[in-house]
Formats: C-alpha cells, sequence, structure tokens
C-alpha cells in the first residue's frame, strides 16, 4: 500500500503550484494526508459518501471525489473550493493518487512474484498468468546472481546500491528471501557470454567497495531462457556461493559454471568423507601439514604437475621441490608427480576443506 508520507509530498507539490488545499481520507473518515490545517468535514461525512454509488459530490466548500484501484476505492479526496478550478485540481490529485498506488502496488506484485517463483511456491499455469499481468516477459534469458555482504547489516545499503545500478525497465528485478543475500535477476541480450556475467558480478563488488566500503562476495547461476527456470539459476547460485566459501574464499565471484569436482565434494554425506580422508591419509591430515609444504602442494598443482615451473615460481631449487613431494609420499603412499596420486591427493585435500567448513557453521 502506497505510504502516507508519499500521498503528503504528492498534494503538498499541487497546492505549491495551485493554491487549492487538498486532503486524502481513508473510508472511515481519518486523515491520511492534508495541506490544510483544518477541513470543515467530519467522518461520518466522509464513510457516507463512500458508501454511496457517487464518484464525486460537493458538500459546502468542498470537492468530494473518489480513488480508485480496480474497482476497489481506496480513499476520499477533498479539494477545497467550489469553482470549477478547484474540481478539475481535485480530480488530477486523485488521478494522481491512484497511479501512484498502481505503481506501488504492482512494484509489491512485482517483488512478491519472483520471492515466490525462485522458491518454486508457483504452479505453471500462475507463473505465466502473473507475468503476463505484471507485465513481465516470459521468453527472455536471465541469470541470478547472488550478493552477500560481510556485514549483511548493511544490506539495506546492499539493495539501494543495486537498484541504482539495475533497473526494473530494463528487466532486472532485485528481491531477497533470507536475510542473508540480495538477489538480482538480470535480463540478458541472447548473445550475452560468461565473460559478460563476470563483467557484471566484478562492478557489483567494485561498486560496493567504492559506494559503501562493503566487500561483496557475488555468485551467478546458469543462463536459462525460459521464466518458470528463474529458480533453478537461483539454486545454482546458491549453491556457487556456499561452495565458493569452501573452496575458493580468496574469490570475490563465483560461477556456478566453474564449481567442478567441488560441488559434487559438497553433495557427500559426512561420514562418507570422514572414511575417504582416513583412508588416504590415516592420521596425517593435510591440515595438520606445516604451511611451506601446502603451500608447495598448491602450486605444484596450480602449474599442473610441472616441476620445473613451481620450483622457479617458489624460488627453491629443483632438488628441493623434489625433496619435499618425496617426504609427501612417504607420509601418505601418494606420488604428487603420477597424475592419479595428484588427482586424489587434490580431492582429499578439498574433502578436508570441506570437513572444516562443517565444522565451523
Amino acid at each position: 500500500m502506497i505510504s502516507s508520507q508519499t500521498i503528503q509530498t504528492s498534494i503538498e507539490e499541487l497546492k505549491a503550484i495551485t493554491k487549492v488545499d487538498l486532503c486524502v481520507y481513508d473510508l472511515s473518515g481519518a486523515v491520511v494526508a492534508s495541506t490544510a490545517e483544518k477541513m470543515d468535514i467530519t467522518a461520518e461525512l466522509i464513510s457516507g459518501f463512500a458508501d454511496s454509488p457517487a464518484d464525486s459530490q460537493v458538500i459546502g466548500m468542498h470537492h468530494l471525489l473518489k480513488i480508485w484501484d480496480e474497482g476497489e476505492l481506496l480513499y476520499v479526496l477533498v479539494s477545497k473550493g467550489l469553482d470549477e478550478d478547484a474540481y478539475m485540481i481535485g480530480k488530477i490529485a486523485a488521478c494522481q493518487i491512484q497511479n501512484l498506488a498502481v505503481a506501488y502496488k504492482e512494484r509489491f506484485d512485482r517483488n512478491n512474484f519472483f520471492q515466490n517463483l525462485i522458491l518454486d511456491n508457483l504452479l505453471l499455469v500462475d507463473i505465466y498468468n502473473r507475468a503476463k499481468k505484471l507485465h513481465i516477459e516470459a521468453r527472455t534469458p536471465r541469470v541470478v546472481f547472488l550478493v552477500e555482504a560481510t556485514r549483511m547489516e548493511k544490506d539495506g545499503m546492499v539493495t539501494e546500491l543495486l537498484k541504482g545500478m539495475f533497473s526494473s525497465q530494463s528487466g532486472d528485478y532485485i528481491t531477497a528471501v533470507d536475510e542473508s543475500s540480495v538477489i538480482l535477476i538480470k535480463s540478458l541480450a541472447s548473445d550475452s557470454t560468461h565473460e559478460d556475467m563476470m563483467a557484471v558480478a566484478d562492478t557489483i563488488v567494485a561498486m560496493m567497495n567504492t559506494e559503501a566500503m562493503l566487500n561483496v562476495r557475488v555468485a551467478f547461476g546458469n543462463v536459462v531462457q525460459e521464466l518458470k527456470d528463474v529458480s533453478k539459476s537461483y539454486k545454482e547460485a546458491k549453491m556457487a556461493l556456499d561452495v565458493g566459501k569452501i573452496f575458493y574464499a580468496e574469490r570475490n565471484v563465483v560461477a556456478y559454471s566453474i564449481l567442478g569436482i567441488g560441488r559434487l565434494i559438497y553433495q557427500l554425506p559426512v561420514n562418507l568423507c570422514k572414511l575417504f580422508v582416513e583412508e588416504i591419509f590415516g592420521e596425517n591430515v593435510p591440515s595438520q601439514l606445516e604451511d611451506e609444504t601446502l603451500t608447495t602442494i598448491n602450486k605444484f598443482f596450480e602449474n599442473n604437475l610441472n616441476v620445473s615451473e613451481t620450483s622457479r615460481q617458489l624460488f627453491v631449487h629443483r632438488n628441493t621441490l623434489v625433496y619435499r613431494i618425496e617426504k609427501i609420499q612417504k607420509s601418505t603412499g601418494l606420488d604428487l608427480r603420477n597424475f592419479d596420486d595428484a588427482l586424489t591427493f587434490k580431492i582429499a585435500l578439498m574433502v578436508v576443506n570441506y570437513m572444516k567448513y562443517l565444522e565451523s557453521i
């Protein structure tokens, strides 16, 4: 419902131009907004007019007009003055408030629609019927972005900044279903690429940091072509946000499409993870290894098991790197220079990180 402050601002602007006093009442006769300290109209007269079939009426020095929304009576507006100008100004004010009410209602309905859409609370036939009524294009490429701030007490600021960056006029909608993140449903061009979506996410991160000094994480799902599939992109974005915290903690932007094996590990039962780690490492869990050893392992993997390149980037002699790798082999039985062993070790490290994450929440 439109706020009384919005109505007050609207009629004050009209009075400043026309010098005609205006007052808006609810159906019980209570004043919602007024430009005059007092109108010689009682609550009984207002409620009586509201119950009558007439759309307008003159009482004393006042014109009374009804404000409707799709056949439902919202308010009664009173303009002070008997001349034709006072009546026309009252009509203009009534029309303006009615349009404001429709706009606010549509915005609320759109927000409610998208919240229910991404939570799968709508039947397929309802999705398209309501989308048509709300003037939402049903068949256009879209992707869901999730924006999470490290200080979510600032989520109101996050929402306002996003609204300043993305407009519903261009087919973008912003909503939320919980207190942890803000959702951007972004409309895309038919030829949009993964790089385009990464650019949008990077822009959000940069803007939040520049304008509000907020560090945010942004995750996004895959592109969907149909409105009914927006919930799928939302679920993918949510998984990307969660999985990103575990396996890509250093990144501010995570896409569902790059999660790889991390998204499989994320869905494994905890007991199975524990058994796997015990079978691979026994008591020598990687989280207990020295930081230097873990750094060596990660850099070795980044360089595709290339000993020469890894030793160069770590500024160590090749023999030193080989010694470290052989030391790991002695404690785990896995030779990281062998692809299969390296793959097993990499997966095991990811499982350990996943278990540490579960213990921390």
